[in-house]
């Protein structure tokens, strides 16, 4: 059996983490669903708890001590999110609930400020629902018109033909850094690069990036990127946007209310600076300095040990798979073209059913579209299982999945 890298002891990393000491059914949790949510590790939790018991009051607006410690942590996470991204400027990061609101942001500020008729958006057919929907809703609604790069028989997108979809009337090339359906890593820059030379702006859903890889917004060249926190051991509720400062300066305000303004008349209002102007309301204070411990967490641990950890931990998985026999695996073959996520089906038995007996022995794995509809139609089916790794696995969870999956095909049959 393989070791994982000396650089990352897993064991230790495990202990940090409560919600993986129990039990699910009388068997130890083996959790295997980390592209849907991180657990979050003892260090968060504490960041959380230490604002509501020391700290709690709002931000920006007292001058009394718990206000102006609640504030000095508050923009002190915002800094630390910034240089995590590689951010220039902690300015040009806002605070959203994730990278869905981050995406939203983006398509009713950006969006329906700037399209119109016959301007295009250039999307993936590996995006996540969260990263269409908004473009179909800002579509309709200014006459744009909604064009897709296609992928091939491995999940990978056909850049072949890029050149050929972006015209002078592209506006916007809007993809993920990482399939959240595929674990497909697309290469950013490179579609950066042939976006510019079109003029069009480049929004990026780091969803799946963010936690497993060392991200720098300015060496991918893109103009806006889209994060959630609760995916990188952050807490729910909690992720951002950067963008880059000249459009964030030019956007209109995205929600109207307290703290986005500078001057309010009976008739007309003028905002907050950035990235303020876009934080209406009382923002999520606790998500935010946890988010920060989070980002410290993980710079700790090292994204070379993560990233050598994942890696060695999917090579293993698809190996014992593969052996298995009777599964079917989707993505990309080579490596380097994917992270730690493995889609599958096997035979008869449904994504769901797979789940669900899985679940009876304490392994926690996804089953569905994954809000990834058209990369389940491209490979003309409903649904598939999805198991997904992060820093604190390891292969004896991988074999546990291996055993479960065995049980699975003496209730279904062989494929």
């Amino acid at each position: 059996m393989p070791t994982t890298s000396p650089r990352l002891d897993r064991m230790a990393l495990r202990a940090q983490f409560p919600a993986l000491a129990q039990e699910v059914g009388g068997h130890p949790l083996v959790y295997l669903d980390n592209a849907a949510t991180s657990q979050k590790p003892q260090s968060v939790l504490d960041a959380l708890a230490a604002y509501y018991e020391d700290d709690n009051a709002n931000v920006h607006r007292g001058i009394h001590e718990l206000s102006r410690r609640a504030t000095t942590a508050f923009e002190g996470a915002r800094v630390k999110l910034a240089k995590f991204i590689g951010a220039p400027d902690s300015a040009e990061l806002v605070w959203t609930r994730g990278t869905t609101e981050a995406i939203n942001l983006v398509a009713s500020s950006w969006g329906m400020d700037t399209l119109g008729d016959g301007d295009e958006i250039l999307l993936s057919s590996l995006e996540h629902h969260s990263n269409i929907v908004p473009w179909q809703l800002v579509a309709s609604r200014t006459g744009a018109r909604l064009r897709y790069i296609e992928m091939d028989e491995q999940g990978r997108l056909i850049l072949d033909y890029l050149p050929e979809l972006l015209t002078d009337r592209t506006r916007l090339v809007a993809v993920s850094h990482i399939s959240n359906a595929l674990g497909t890593v697309n290469p950013i820059r490179e579609i950066a690069d042939q976006a510019k030379q079109v003029g069009a702006l480049v929004l990026v859903d780091g969803a799946q990036a963010v936690p497993h890889r060392r991200v720098d917004v300015q060496e991918l060249g893109c103009d806006f990127y889209a994060f959630s926190g609760h995916k990188m051991c952050g807490p729910t509720g909690s992720g951002g946007l950067w963008a880059r400062r000249s459009l964030l300066e030019s956007m209109p305000p995205y929600q109207g209310g307290g703290e986005m303004i500078r001057m309010v008349e009976r008739d007309t209002s003028t905002w907050a600076e950035i990235p303020h102007k876009f934080e209406a309301g009382t923002p999520n204070i606790a998500g935010a300095i946890a988010l920060g411990a989070a980002a410290d967490f993980l710079d700790e641990v090292g994204f070379n040990a993560i990233a050598e950890h994942e890696r060695e931990l999917l090579s293993y998985a698809l190996e014992r798979l593969d052996d298995m026999g009777g599964i079917n695996v989707y993505g990309p073959t080579d490596l380097d073209e994917r992270s730690g996520v493995i889609s599958f089906t096997m035979g008869d038995a449904h994504p769901h059913d797979i789940s669900t007996i899985l679940d009876s022995r304490g392994i926690a794995i996804r089953a569905g579209h994954h809000c990834a509809q058209l990369v389940m139609q491209h490979f003309g089916i409903s649904a598939t299982a999805r198991a997904s790794f992060y820093l604190y696995n390891s292969t004896d969870d991988v074999d546990h999945l291996i055993e479960g999956l065995a049980s699975v095909k003496e209730i279904f049959g062989p494929a």
